[in-house]
């Protein structure tokens, strides 16, 4: 069984305040899923109708020579194959405009990009196994096509992060998203990326205060405030 990575509980959820870039809508809220034994199944989560985007979290081992390795903590076992079976729930969710992704990081696990070979090697990996890809015959989470991939760097060196957005944009159609900490900045070159959503994490944090670094949404793309849903 997987272990469970270092997360807050209840399940972390993200107040999206959209009025800073778009003013199509109030307010938007996403959801990292998968490290929480209580928060219910995927298909449970989309249903609610409280969330835009849903984050699977995580894949928390890649690079440096790692096989890539998904943890979502006690739902299934991927090393076993027992997470294709999402993919009806991921579909499910995406019939209702809710936008599904790939989280890359999280604040446990094993992951550094050591090259940018190494990170183009990742996303071949990803585009094959989450993405539109057809290079793989062993998707971890079965037929179903991820929106994008969300990059939740809060360990080791952010070095190499901005070869494997660019190799990704490379492949095809998608969003990048980021959730950058308010104690952890990219370098420059993936702050010039800018992200389809970026949404700055404002929890867990020692000191509040802001960093120079933070990735940029795209001009007329969305830039948002991340809290707690514990408080």
């Amino acid at each position: 069984m997987a272990a469970k990575l270092s997360w807050p509980s209840p399940v972390l959820a993200l107040l999206l305040i959209a009025g800073m870039v778009d003013n199509t809508r109030a307010r938007d809220v996403a959801v990292y899923w998968g490290q929480n034994g209580n928060e219910g199944t995927l298909a449970d989560t989309c249903n609610s109708g409280s969330y835009t985007y849903v984050l699977i979290s995580f894949l928390s081992t890649f690079g440096n020579g790692l096989t890539p390795a998904l943890n979502l903590a006690g739902h299934c076992n991927p090393s076993a194959g027992g997470c294709t079976g999402l993919t009806s729930d991921i579909q499910a969710c995406q019939s209702h405009g809710i936008k599904v992704l790939l989280s890359l990081g999280g604040g446990g696990g094993d992951y550094d990009l050591s090259s940018s070979d190494d990170a183009n090697n990742l996303a071949r990996y990803l585009w094959d196994n989450f993405l539109g890809g057809t290079g793989s015959s062993s998707r971890p989470l079965g037929a179903a096509v991820l929106d994008g991939i969300d990059f939740d760097v809060e360990n080791g060196d952010p070095a190499h992060y901005d070869d494997l957005a660019n190799a990704l944009r490379a492949k095809g159609q998608m969003l990048l998203t980021t959730a950058p900490m308010c104690r952890y900045s990219y370098p420059a070159s993936i702050v010039a990326l800018q992200f389809d959503v970026v949404w700055v994490q404002f929890f867990m944090i020692p000191s509040h205060r802001g960093q120079s670094g933070y990735a940029v949404a795209k001009p007329g793309k969305r830039r948002f405030v991340s809290l707690s849903s514990d408080g």
